[in-house]
């Protein structure tokens, strides 16, 4: 019997994953939709396994993910989600992700991975293997950006449009410091040293209008 923890959005899907595994003999230790409360939880309760979706409404299951392995919890993480992007599956598992499953897979595979992680292996099924190959054949030289995790893009957004790191704290619910350090590890990522060159680099790859450029670079001095 594996305890898991379960950490979706919709109250049906958690619903349908505890009666799956429940009936597999499986034990769900709790669940949430929210990754402040899951991680309160997941201190607190110590769950062999995490089901994790990286859609979680306005909040991320990268979030999550990045607490998980910031504190070296002992908690595996099984990715169950509908996201097939190839870097998603990548970032997740650069981040410590034991398995990615996407929600149209059967229900074996997801068992599958779950006793994969158990044994401190890696799972992935053939489409999510796939996937995850595009990443290291792609080119990354048309989009500077493509080496961002999803997070890191957002942060970069709210940056470049201004905000201060004490704005974009409340809106992502991390403290300052973290939005700081997030700032200058994806800076150094993108080889640019002041948020001007941020803003001319955005605006590049096209993550916001060349006609904003006066007004956002001006607001993004913080």
């Amino acid at each position: 019997m594996t305890r898991l923890y379960l950490v979706d959005d919709h109250q049906l899907m958690r619903e349908g994953l505890r009666a799956l595994l429940e009936a597999k003999g499986h034990k769900v230790v709790g669940e949430s939709a929210d990754p402040t409360e899951a991680l309160a939880d997941l201190l607190r309760l110590r769950p062999e396994v995490l089901l994790l979706d990286l859609n979680l409404g306005g909040r991320s299951g990268f979030e999550l993910l990045a607490e998980l392995q910031r504190r070296s919890l002992p908690t595996r993480c099984v990715v169950l989600t509908m996201s097939a992007q190839p870097r998603n599956v990548a970032e997740a598992l650069r981040m410590g992700a034991s398995a990615y499953v996407l929600k149209g897979s059967a229900g074996s595979d997801l068992l599958a991975a779950i006793d994969a992680a158990v044994q401190g292996k890696k799972h992935l099924g053939a489409e999510v293997a796939d996937l995850a190959l595009q990443v290291f054949t792609q080119q990354d030289d048309a989009d500077p950006l493509g080496a961002l995790s999803p997070r890191e893009r957002q942060i970069i957004a709210l940056v470049v449009d201004g905000e201060s790191s004490a704005k974009i704290g409340l809106k992502l619910h991390l403290s300052p410091k973290t939005v700081a350090t997030y700032r200058s590890r994806l800076m150094a990522k993108l080889g640019v040293s002041d948020v001007p060159g941020l803003v001319r680099l955005a605006i590049r790859c096209k993550l916001i209008d060349s006609e904003d450029q006066g007004i956002r670079g001006r607001r993004a001095s913080d």
